[in-house]
């Protein structure tokens, strides 16, 4: 579960392979997939996000995959990625056979042709998922679906309720200079962040005239990067593996900073348990939708669509949204989820649509602005540069 590094040329080329496409690729439309399933081919390479495959190693109860392998015959070998831009870099090599995506990444894999078009036709599971979850342009490309939905959530602030007082309610707790808590602030460590910089000024500086944080100018985007470098002088470390900011929290190394609520359940189970709190602050929340993508080099596709398949059921949606702290993509998980926890589906807002539109989902950052401002918008390689400028 160790993070691996991703080297800046792997990314760039990965970036430049996005731009080009584009910026009006003149290639064919793609195929819409395979037209069936076939025999499993034996096994399965994928690459996900922590807590997505999980086989018993983290806790001996929690246990999905072999019973995907007991009905498949597909041995199951997940790859932990801490960030979208080693999932980019990883699938890149066409060693794998799929991945969990999230916004960030999708449209950089489909656009570079490293995921192959999807035949929701396919996937059984497909008709119940989320309606709000289909046909958007972090699955979809130019008409085609590239992916299957798994589930949502939204990236939080989280404190030690024991250490911070009093109890912050907007994400100017991580972000002022004065803060009392130097040294121990935390931060996603990922270019993507600087889009919660620009949600943080979207309400505090209107006059900045932000109205989507992944569609910047050149002054918006200066206004969000400078913010960090000043975040910069208080933040203790950044973190991308999961496990390394749970520690530091649990050991009072770190006391506040932002997470994902799989973080915060395991410190609120550790024994003694963590005394942690999370929130979506005033000022809204930047949030994720990953999506299940084949590799266009997949040495086992059939068994990549007998994992999306599986992966997409009523049962093993609840089993994965109540490990990791996320909405399940499949709203029928919420009958068994019910049967232990009858809050759960409201605390996630399953079937909230409102709420889930007001999150900021990651997507890639371009250099055309999506509107009437044309070209002038920041890409995602001036993002990537400014974070490595950022942190230094």
């Amino acid at each position: 579960m160790t993070h691996r590094a991703v080297t800046l040329g792997v990314v760039m080329s990965g970036v430049a392979v996005l731009l080009a496409a584009c910026g009006g690729s003149s290639s064919p439309a793609p195929s819409k997939g395979p037209s069936s399933i076939g025999k499993g081919e034996g096994a399965l390479n994928i690459i996900v996000w922590a807590g997505y495959a999980e086989y018993g190693a983290t806790d001996p109860t929690v246990n999905w995959v072999t019973p995907f392998e007991q009905q498949t015959g597909c041995k199951t070998n997940p790859k932990i990625a801490g960030t979208s831009d080693e999932m980019v870099s990883l699938m890149q090599t066409g060693q794998y056979d799929g991945v969990s995506a999230s916004g960030n990444a999708t449209l950089r894999l489909m656009v570079g042709g490293n995921v192959a078009p999807v035949n929701v036709d396919l996937i059984d599971n497909y008709k119940d998922i989320n309606p709000a979850l289909k046909d958007q342009p972090y699955n979809t490309y130019q008409g085609t679906h590239y992916g299957i939905p798994h589930g949502w959530g939204a990236n939080l602030l989280m404190w030690r309720t024991d250490l911070v007082n009093p109890a912050p309610t907007s994400w100017g707790a991580v972000f002022d200079p004065n803060s009392p808590y130097k040294g121990k602030v935390t931060a996603y460590d990922d270019p993507i962040y600087i889009a919660d910089a620009a949600l943080y000024l979207k309400k505090t500086q209107p006059s900045l005239g932000i109205t989507d944080v992944y569609e910047l100018s050149q002054p918006q985007f200066t206004a969000a990067v400078n913010l960090l470098k000043q975040q910069r002088t208080i933040i203790g470390q950044y973190w991308s593996d999961y496990t390394k900011t749970q520690a530091a929290f649990a050991n009072g190394d770190t006391v506040i900073g932002t997470t994902w609520q799989v973080i915060t359940n395991l410190l609120l189970t550790n024994k003694p348990p963590t005394p942690v709190q999370a929130i979506v602050p005033s000022e809204g929340s930047t949030g994720w939708s990953d999506t299940w993508m084949v590799s266009s080099q997949a040495t086992h596709p059939n068994c990549m669509y007998m994992w999306m398949n599986y992966i997409t059921s009523p049962k093993v949606q609840s089993q994965v949204a109540q490990w990791f702290g996320e909405a399940p993509a499949n709203p029928k998980a919420c009958a068994i989820i019910s049967q232990t926890d009858s809050n759960f589906c409201t605390t996630y807002h399953v079937n909230d649509t409102q709420f889930l539109s007001s999150l900021a989902l990651w997507k890639v950052p371009l250099k055309n602005c999506g509107d009437s401002r044309g070209n002038v918008c920041m890409s995602y390689q001036d993002w990537l540069t400014a974070w490595t400028d950022i942190k230094g």
